[in-house]
């Protein structure tokens, strides 16, 4: 999800990726939980990963990985944000947080700077939806 104050900033987090042996800043995601919608996922993992709660949603669509995966990503705008306590679950402990202008996070999404290819995906979306773009 991409999450985005009405001050024009969002947020990104950093984390270690074992299978690229390096870090990546990526917009906050999860993996859903048995029965849980991708709303649903979405609405707690913004919470845990960040601290932070959205109280409008806007779909942005689904994405895929890899030809040779089957994983869907579930990509979602958050906004009319509210700061509340994060709880990362254990494995990521070593998140970072990172808030940052909007036109800079899809500058580096664009420029390559951002790797992971959900987060260019829903940060260009996104763009599209704040008519950036």
């Amino acid at each position: 999800m991409v999450p985005v104050f009405e001050s024009g900033t969002t947020v990104l987090v950093r984390q270690w990726r074992h299978s690229w042996g390096e870090s990546s800043w990526e917009a906050p995601a999860g993996t859903l939980d048995e029965g849980e919608s991708p709303a649903e996922c979405a609405k707690r993992e913004l919470i845990e990963e960040t601290g932070l709660r959205a109280a409008r949603w806007t779909g942005l669509g689904t994405a895929r990985g890899t030809a040779v995966a089957t994983i869907r990503f579930h990509l979602f705008l958050a906004q009319d944000l509210e700061r509340v306590a994060a709880s990362p679950e254990a494995a990521e402990a070593d998140l970072i947080v990172r808030e940052l202008p909007f036109e800079e996070a899809l500058e580096e999404a664009l420029g390559g700077g951002i790797q992971h290819a959900a987060s260019v995906a829903a940060i260009c979306r996104a763009a599209r939806v704040l008519g950036q773009i």
